[in-house]
C-alpha cells in the first residue's frame, strides 16, 4: 500500500514469472497493477510517476526516457482523474507498455524495455517510492 502521509493512496502489485530472478532482466511478460484507493489528479499521478523515474535514474538517462514519459503522460491525461476504485495496470507485452484502465486498453503501446524497467525502479530502485512497499513487492 503506497501512502503519502497518513493518507492511503494505492495498493500496487507486482506480477513476474519469478519473484526471485532479477526482475529488471527477466524475460516474459510482467504487470504492475495498481488499484486507487482516492482520488488522484492526473496531473498530480503524472508528477509522481516522473519524479520516481528522476529520482532512479542519472540526468541523461531520465532525458532518454523522456518523451516516453510524456507519452504515459498523455494517456494519464485522458483520464482526468485516477478515481478511488479505479485499475491502473502497466504491463510489458514484450515489445512495448501498454497501459490499461479498467481492463481496457489506453493508448498506444510505449516502446522500449528499458522504459517498462524505468517504471520498475519507481518501486524497485535505488530511491522507491516507499521503502516497505518495495520490500513488500520483493516478498519480504
Amino acid at each position: 500500500m503506497r501512502k503519502k502521509l497518513f493518507f492511503q493512496v494505492y495498493v500496487v502489485g507486482l506480477y513476474v514469472t519469478d519473484r526471485k530472478a532479477d526482475l529488471f532482466a527477466q524475460a516474459g511478460p510482467k504487470r504492475v497493477a495498481i488499484r486507487m484507493l482516492r482520488d488522484v489528479d492526473a496531473d498530480d499521478f503524472i508528477e509522481a510517476l516522473a519524479l520516481g523515474i528522476k529520482e532512479n535514474h542519472s540526468a541523461a538517462e531520465a532525458q532518454v526516457l523522456e518523451p516516453r514519459v510524456k507519452q504515459l503522460g498523455e494517456v494519464i491525461l485522458a483520464i482526468k482523474q485516477a478515481k478511488k476504485g479505479m485499475a491502473i495496470d502497466l504491463d510489458w507485452t514484450g515489445s512495448g507498455t501498454q497501459v490499461q484502465i479498467d481492463g481496457k486498453a489506453a493508448g498506444q503501446p510505449i516502446a522500449g524495455e528499458d522504459f517498462f524497467r524505468a517504471l520498475l525502479r519507481i518501486w524497485l530502485g535505488d530511491k522507491p517510492v516507499q521503502d516497505d512497499l518495495k520490500r513488500t513487492l520483493l516478498g519480504g
